[in-house]
């Protein structure tokens, strides 16, 4: 990536389909995670334009559940994000580490991601891209990492660059608009997956996936608890119209919440603080890479 004259680049930490991740040290030297776009998707019609809105948006987000976008680059060459940093297992590691989640350790989580969701909401459009891989297990609590920002400033369909089994049906059809229930929709599979370690319509082609997700009622065997199924078989309707809104949601899942957040036990605390340590470790080869450069 383009250096940046505020930003100190540490380590590149991923890369996907809109574009590559860096653990960078902001001016103060605290730790960002900075997303450079792919050149190939700022040719996208009115893509500037978009993304200009898109960030300012990013930019409004506050909460306990989200990772916070500090500074953004919107007239650059090649667009940018920086982000707080979140150190952590994504919520698949944690989940297969320690288990399948019960019905109160379910509340406080489904509580915790309806909170980011609303945060999300509250600051511009929806979220649109939840996914597995955009929550990370902090020693904080859940954490959504990324809020689709660039996704949608490049026009991008959902069916071929989203985690299919977590996008709406309103989403795969063409014509339809996709809004907050959307989000409900995601939130209820994101749930099903951590309750059973599976994604509720299944593995797979896109194109058995998606039939899945359009024709047939989601798998929730294994869901625990009495309440928890029709819970969420209500977020995983068809039609926008038959699920919860999200302040629904969010107040069914906290009156299920368990006293003590599951982050905090034992097995995802260890995780937690693995994660914590290897990154203690890229930093530190990080500035003993510097020092001897710099003799």
């Amino acid at each position: 990536m383009a250096e940046r004259a505020e930003y100190r680049t540490v380590s590149l930490i991923g890369e996907g389909g809109t574009g590559r991740v860096h653990l960078a040290r902001d001016p103060a030297g605290g730790l960002v995670a900075l997303k450079t776009v792919h050149d190939r998707l700022t040719a996208a019609p009115r893509f500037r334009e978009r993304f200009r809105r898109e960030a300012a948006a990013a930019l409004r987000v506050r909460g306990p559940f989200t990772a916070t976008v500090v500074d953004t680059g919107t007239e650059d060459r090649q667009p940018w994000l920086a982000a707080e940093y979140c150190a952590g297992p994504p919520l698949v590691e944690a989940i297969t580490t320690a288990g399948p989640l019960g019905p109160a350790d379910l509340g406080t989580f489904g509580s915790a991601i309806a909170v980011a969701l609303s945060a999300i909401h509250g600051a511009g459009p929806a979220l649109l891209d939840l996914k597995p891989a955009h929550v990370l297990i902090t020693h904080r609590g859940p954490k959504i990492v990324d809020f689709g920002t660039v996704g949608r400033s490049a026009g991008l369909d959902p069916a071929g660059h989203g985690f299919l089994g977590f996008v709406a049906p309103e989403e795969l059809t063409p014509g339809n608009r996709a809004d907050t229930p959307a989000d409900v929709f995601a939130l209820g599979a994101l749930l099903a997956l951590s309750s059973t370690g599976r994604n509720p319509f299944g593995s797979g082609s896109a194109a058995q996936v998606t039939e899945r997700t359009l024709r047939d009622a989601p798998d929730l065997v294994g869901v625990p608890g009495g309440e928890w199924p029709g819970f969420l078989a209500a977020c995983l309707a068809k039609t926008p119209a038959g699920r919860p809104s999200m302040p629904e949601a969010l107040a069914w899942c906290a009156e299920r919440a368990a006293a003590v957040p599951w982050w905090e036990q034992e097995l995802v605390a260890d995780l937690i603080r693995e994660h914590e340590g290897e990154l203690a470790e890229l930093l530190a080869v990080s500035e003993n890479g510097d020092a001897a450069t710099d003799r």
